[in-house]
């Protein structure tokens, strides 16, 4: 079995708008009300996972999912004609394409029976995002449907938020070496809800078989939260070895800290300073929404939007960082304007996965070439643009869901994936 880790993104659906349905999310809340483009959403995070796989990365793909969920209005007692706004703009969120929030994903060498497993994140905390896990549910158990490999898990029960590998980090020697899997999760009480709850954590972990003494659960500093860090992933990121992190993410660092070092001696922390980069910059340009990545070569990569480059503190910090002989030798900014516009950056968009691709289903596996038949698909049929009041118009609705059957239908999963 060769383990490696695939990165798999979701694409950013026909629906993607700007409703501001995501409170404590600061560029959600900013943009509210201002027209979306979808088509450019979705060819920008095309575009992301084409210079993952020229970096030598393996590359997967989340579809989006049906647009309007008609189920979840009918449960409510309405559909898309007769709901009221903020229950019609929820029903049609694109947020399905921020993978990181898919799922939690525990690799075979950290767990008890040697499979990888998965549990589909319930999002219970917002009501726009609650309805997403019976569809990704379904991808799911499709991509990881080989038994002997992977153990593929329903949510945790409602009232306990768990809002997946956003709020989870997982360190180690090398990918293919038991690690440390940490999780991250909030206080309740502040000005934002605390979207990760502790039980929630802790159930997965049972759930996936780890090792009490290489699991740590952390409290996320209220401070973050406060700022608009609403997940872990915007103010740190781990891969393999390396921590990369705010001063200001955790609650109790210095004992998150020994904690650490105590359960994974190799471990190597690299904290950026609130002096260098304040934390509202770091929220603003996304520095930690990163993907962190091992390359062929050796050494690591940083993935990141095109608004750590365009704010000045943060880019000045990353340059000398690199320029010294520490383990992140290369940055990669990608262009992600209409997700970050929407709150969220590279790590958004993407569910780390460690294992064989051989165990996984081929359909969501991509190369340049399948990414050129999906761009093509987008071109032709997702919405160059969505404004606000558009949401209600049955002519979008209809091409919204022509273009989610026309992609579902060329990538071979109509028959498992209908609505």
């Amino acid at each position: 079995m060769t383990l490696r880790e695939i990165n798999f993104d979701g694409l950013v659906g026909p629906s993607h708008n700007y409703a501001g349905l995501s409170m404590g999310n600061l560029a959600s809340t900013a943009h509210a009300g201002a027209s979306s483009f979808p088509r450019a959403a979705a060819l920008q995070g095309i575009e992301k996972m084409r210079a993952n796989i020229r970096l030598g990365l393996t590359q997967g793909i989340f579809l989006p999912q049906w647009r309007p969920d008609g189920k979840w209005l009918a449960a409510l007692g309405t559909d898309v004609g007769n709901a009221e706004a903020h229950i019609r703009a929820a029903a049609m969120s694109a947020s399905s394409m921020w993978a990181a929030n898919a799922a939690t994903v525990s690799p075979a060498p950290d767990t008890s029976d040697g499979r990888t497993h998965l549990t589909v994140a319930n999002l219970v905390t917002m009501p726009h995002r609650s309805h997403e896990w019976p569809q990704t549910l379904a991808q799911l158990r499709i991509a990881f449907s080989d038994q002997r490999a992977f153990a593929v898990h329903a949510p945790i029960p409602a009232p306990f938020g768990d809002e997946g590998a956003a709020n989870q980090m997982r360190l180690c020697e090398r990918h293919d070496q038991p690690g440390v899997e940490i999780f991250v999760y909030g206080q309740a009480g502040g000005p934002f809800p605390a979207r990760q709850h502790v039980e929630a954590s802790k159930a997965v972990a049972r759930l996936h078989g780890l090792d009490p003494d290489r699991t740590l659960f952390v409290m996320q500093s209220p401070q973050a939260i406060a700022a608009g860090a609403f997940h872990n992933d915007v103010v740190a990121v781990a891969n393999e070895r390396l921590l990369f992190t705010h001063e200001q993410a955790f609650a109790n660092k210095e004992r998150f800290y020994d904690e650490l070092r105590a359960t994974l001696p190799c471990v190597e922390i690299i904290e950026v300073p609130a002096s260098a980069v304040s934390l509202a910059d770091a929220i603003r340009s996304y520095l930690f929404n990163a993907q962190l990545v091992s390359l062929p070569a050796g050494g690591m990569a940083l993935v990141l939007p095109m608004e750590a480059r365009e704010t000045t503190a943060v880019w000045a910090w990353l340059e000398e960082m690199v320029a010294g002989n520490g383990p992140i030798r290369q940055l990669v900014p990608v262009d992600l304007r209409q997700s970050m516009n929407n709150g969220g950056g590279p790590a958004c968009l993407r569910l780390r996965v460690v294992a064989d691709p051989s165990n996984v289903d081929p359909r969501f596996l991509v190369d340049e070439a399948r990414l050129d038949d999906i761009a093509a698909i987008v071109n032709s049929y997702w919405p160059e643009e969505i404004a606000s009041a558009d949401l209600a118009d049955t002519r979008l609705i209809a091409r919204i869901e022509q273009s989610w059957l026309t992609l579902v239908d060329h990538l071979q999963l109509s028959g498992e994936l209908m609505p």
